[in-house]
C-alpha cells in the first residue's frame, strides 16, 4: 500500500482536527508568550517577580531561601521529564500492540480501522510527549546555569557586578520557566490528542476543552487577579516576550 492509499484511511475531518490540533498548540502558546500588553498572562506577571526574586537576592543574607526556592523549581522540572519518559515508553508499547488495539476497538465497535491508523493516531500523542520530555529537560538544565549565576552574585551589593549577574541570573531563570510551560502545554495537548483514537469529532472537543483550559488559567484564573490586584507596582511590570 502507497503512502497515498494510506492517506486515504483517514477522512477529510480526520486531517482537518489534526491540523487544527496543531495550529491551536502554536497559537496558544504564541498568544501566552505575547500576550497585549493591557493583557498580560500569567507568565509574562510571573516573569517580572523573577527579575525581582533577583534584585532581591543580592542584598538577602544568607541565600538559604534561594537554593531552596530554585531547587524546588528543578524537581517539578525532573519529575516532568520522568513522566514523559514513562508516558513516551507506554506509547511505544501501545504501538508495538496497535494491531490487538485495532482488535478491541472493533470488538467494542468503537472503529473498523486498520493498525496504520492507530500507530499513527499513537504517533500524534508522542510528538507532543516527546517535545515535553525535551522542554522539560532544557528548563531543568537552565535552572542549572540559573544557581551557577545565583553563586556568582557577589554578596555585596556595592560590587558593581553585583545587579548585572544578578539580572542575567534572573533572565536566565525566566528562559528556564518559558521552556517548563511550553512542556506543560505539550503534555495538556498529548492529552487532548488521547481523544483521536475514538474519533475526529472527540478530538475536535478535546482540542476545544485544552484551549479554554490553558487560556482561562493564563488571563482569567484567580490567581491572575491576585497578581494584577497586587499594589505593589509589580503586576504590569514586564516585557510581552517574557514567559
Amino acid at each position: 500500500m502507497t503512502w497515498a492509499d494510506r492517506i486515504t484511511l483517514f477522512t477529510p475531518l480526520d486531517l482537518a482536527a489534526v491540523g487544527l490540533l496543531f495550529l491551536a498548540w502554536f497559537g496558544i502558546g504564541w498568544l501566552i508568550e505575547h500576550p497585549r500588553a493591557k493583557r498580560p498572562s500569567v507568565s509574562v506577571l510571573i516573569a517580572a517577580y523573577r527579575r525581582e526574586w533577583m534584585r532581591q537576592m543580592v542584598t538577602r543574607q544568607p541565600r538559604i531561601f534561594d537554593a531552596q526556592t530554585l531547587a524546588t523549581l528543578r524537581q517539578g522540572t525532573s519529575f516532568f521529564a520522568s513522566a514523559s519518559m514513562l508516558a513516551i515508553g507506554g506509547v511505544l508499547a501501545a504501538i508495538g500492540n496497535a494491531e490487538q488495539l485495532a482488535g478491541i476497538a472493533e470488538d467494542l465497535s468503537i472503529s473498523r480501522d486498520p493498525k496504520f491508523v492507530w500507530e499513527v493516531k499513537l504517533l500524534i500523542t508522542m510528538v507532543f510527549l516527546t517535545n515535553a520530555f525535551l522542554k522539560f529537560v532544557w528548563s531543568h538544565r537552565l535552572f542549572g546555569y540559573c544557581a551557577v549565576l545565583m553563586g556568582a552574585v557577589p554578596n555585596d551589593p556595592a560590587d558593581p557586578v553585583a545587579l548585572p549577574r544578578a539580572a542575567k541570573a534572573g533572565e536566565i531563570n525566566i528562559t528556564a520557566a518559558r521552556s517548563y510551560n511550553q512542556g506543560l502545554r505539550s503534555v495538556y495537548f498529548a492529552l487532548g490528542s488521547t481523544a483521536w483514537l475514538i474519533g475526529a469529532s472527540p478530538l475536535l472537543i478535546a482540542i476545544m476543552i485544552t484551549c479554554a483550559v490553558l487560556w482561562r488559567r493564563e488571563f482569567a484564573s484567580r490567581s491572575r487577579s491576585a497578581l494584577i490586584e497586587t499594589t505593589d507596582g509589580m503586576g504590569h511590570t514586564g516585557t510581552s516576550t517574557d514567559s
